[in-house]
């Protein structure tokens, strides 16, 4: 059980040791965001800019225009929502090559509470024109966004989380913007993102005795949105069902529902936060209170199933 912080902080530092134009920034949040192994071992090329989220943004769009590869580092609440503005037209509006990656978000971040936890922040930066926006399942994943956001030239938010969560992907799996089939079965597909994936394995798996078999594909990239994808293999189930650690008011829902609505219209059920803000709790008992643990997954889809 690895938290795709964790992840990203040590790809961090393997992509800074191949390449000397790779930069990060934090927002005194090192610790936490994993930065710390990349400042560590390379502190010329690591800016701490105290607790300051919109200056950290503007400092990271200088570095850029100045040749580096900047990867900013903070809270998903704070990044997101304190530093919004400086997003939209600093770094997304001149379209620089800035890479943001924020960790904390979702309700799993756990005792925290709502005002940490971020429910909003894929809503909040695919609204903004020109931002690629990820959501990695699982430490694997994570490694390989990782890198192939240094190959991608542009803005990148990749939203990454504080809980533990198991590899699920196979140790090959090279990240791309695709969706990615993990089980393949019949009449209900779960387009799933970020920790979901992993819950609705174990749903999955708790429906054997009942003889419902749902196809379980892994949607990592929310924007641009493979809606190619999406459509084709919608178009072989009778149900699509999305899963996601978000507000399902323009989150992955919400995209998926608007796609297939203007090119397969079809019955679409969402598993996410019901517009709800997030409370103090253990992460475990948070994803059972808001419906995310894999007994309540497992009773949504066998509903939808009967």
């Amino acid at each position: 059980m690895k938290a795709t912080r964790e992840a990203y902080g040590e790809a961090l530092l393997e992509l800074g040791r191949s390449n000397d134009k790779v930069v990060a920034l934090d927002a005194d949040l090192s610790k936490s965001t994993k930065t710390s192994l990349f400042a560590k071992e390379f502190p010329e090329r690591f800016f701490n800019v105290g607790i300051a989220e919109q200056n950290l943004i503007g400092v990271a769009a200088g570095l850029s225009l100045a040749g580096f590869v900047p990867y900013a580092s903070t809270f998903a609440i704070f990044a997101t929502g304190r530093a919004w503005e400086q997003i939209r037209n600093t770094v997304a509006y001149p379209s620089l090559n800035v890479k943001i990656c924020a960790s904390h978000a979702g309700i799993t971040v756990g005792e925290d509470g709502a005002s940490h936890q971020s429910i909003e922040d894929i809503a909040l930066m695919s609204v903004i024109p020109n931002m690629t926006v990820l959501v990695p399942a699982d430490p694997i994943e994570t490694k390989s966004m990782v890198n192939w956001a240094y190959q991608h030239n542009g803005p990148v938010y990749i939203r990454l989380g504080r809980m533990g969560v198991p590899n699920i992907l196979p140790n090959d799996y090279k990240f791309d913007t695709k969706p990615f089939i993990l089980k393949k079965g019949k009449k209900i597909v779960i387009f799933a993102t970020g920790i979901m994936l992993w819950k609705c394995l174990e749903a999955i798996e708790l429906l054997k005795p009942y003889n419902l078999e749902p196809t379980l594909v892994n949607v990592s990239c929310i924007k641009p949105l493979p809606e190619e994808s999406i459509i084709e293999i919608a178009k072989e189930h009778e149900i699509v069902l999305t899963a996601e650690e978000h507000n399902i008011i323009n989150g992955l829902g919400s995209m998926i529902s608007s796609t297939l609505s203007r090119n397969y219209p079809m019955k679409v059920s969402f598993i996410g936060i019901n517009d709800k803000f997030g409370t103090s709790g253990k992460p475990n008992d948070l994803l059972s209170y808001y419906g995310l643990d894999a007994n309540s997954i497992k009773e949504k889809l066998l509903l939808l199933g009967s």
